[in-house]
């Protein structure tokens, strides 16, 4: 039986200051990052949590659609970031970086961070993050943070066979079950502090700090965007998180929207 969130565990125990001190929970949504939008439209306060056990609609970057049964752990955090909405859309450094910590530091997987917003184990995708925004002018009015991550489910039982192949769980990687309010407890907590890490030095030190997982830098990669596919070498990410590019010709390349794949040579 696929352990289910214990909502009165929630909060239990839980050290952040601000993020997480107000928790709404829902058996079942479309999406949290739609959710979590309505309330910030609302008024609702920075560190507000929108979290459920199922979304039916679950989508990433570019409209894709993110598969989000029960047991995986999927969240969005309203953030009202004072930064210029430049360094703000960074936020995706942010979440991915303090998911790969978590992952990493607490249960001990070797997990590597795939520009721009995914989280990797074992060459698969673990974990998935989507960052919103609403600005007005050179304002941020509001933005919402959504991490996905698949946890308690073996993958090829539950995801479509197009997806099994590159994607993987906790569960798969561990081999067994963890407390999803232990591991949303445990991402609150780093979530603002590397959040507090942005306010206080900018996005190049998060980013900094979010390389140290990016193996693919120093790898040969395709980056596809929109039709386009440039083929290169990874150099690094920039302090505003874009990727450097080196392209055949030996010209470099900055990127700042696209998906990268290892080529296999």
């Amino acid at each position: 039986m696929t352990p289910k969130i214990r909502v009165e565990k929630l909060q239990e125990g839980l050290l952040a200051k601000r993020f997480g001190k107000r928790i709404l929970f829902c058996h079942e949504v479309g999406s949290t990052n739609d959710w979590a939008k309505e309330l910030a439209k609302l008024g609702a306060v920075e560190g507000t949590v929108a979290v459920v056990e199922v979304q039916t609609a679950g989508h990433g970057r570019l409209g894709r659609k993110w598969v989000s049964p029960e047991g995986g752990l999927w969240f969005s955090v309203i953030l009202r970031p004072r930064q210029h909405p430049l360094e703000a859309a960074g936020l995706v450094f942010v979440a991915g970086l303090a998911a790969a910590d978590v992952l990493h530091d607490v249960y001990g997987l070797v997990v590597e961070t795939k520009w721009p917003n995914d989280v990797l184990a074992s060459g698969r995708k673990l974990c998935g993050i989507l960052c919103e925004m609403s600005t007005t002018g050179e304002k941020v009015g509001f933005a919402v943070i959504g991490i996905g991550v698949n946890v308690n489910f073996e993958v090829k039982e539950v995801f479509p066979k197009s997806l099994a192949s590159t994607a993987t769980s906790v569960k798969d990687e561990l081999g067994r079950a963890i407390r999803l309010e232990e591991l949303l407890r445990a991402l609150l907590e780093r979530l603002e502090s590397v959040y507090d890490l942005l306010s206080e030095r900018g996005l190049p030190a998060v980013i900094e700090k979010w390389k140290k997982y990016a193996s693919f830098l120093g790898q040969k990669i395709e980056v596809t965007s929109g039709n386009e596919k440039s083929r290169g070498l990874a150099l690094d990410v920039d302090g505003d998180g874009a990727l450097l590019l080196k392209l055949g010709d030996g010209t470099v390349k900055r990127v700042h929207v696209g998906d990268v794949s290892l080529r296999r040579e």
